[in-house]
């Protein structure tokens, strides 16, 4: 299981989904995107988790975000 980052469309989607992720019982925290990756609006969901399972969960909730990368 790696790290990834899921960028996000704004800071006030970023802490929908942290909540949403948290009452899920899945653990993430909220973080400043990496220049290199320059996605979005500069912040990213970090998990622990498969993008693709977080990913569906945020589209079940209408959640908008942008691409998964994988974090080191």
């Amino acid at each position: 299981m790696g790290k990834y980052l899921i960028a996000m469309t704004s800071i006030t989607y970023a802490m929908k989904a942290k909540s949403l992720l948290n009452d899920s019982r899945i653990y993430c925290e909220i973080q400043r995107t990496p220049e290199n990756i320059g996605s979005g609006c500069g912040y990213s969901l970090r998990i622990h988790d498969e993008p693709d399972k977080i990913i569906a969960l945020l589209d079940g909730f209408n959640i908008p975000h942008k691409d998964a990368y994988e974090y080191k």
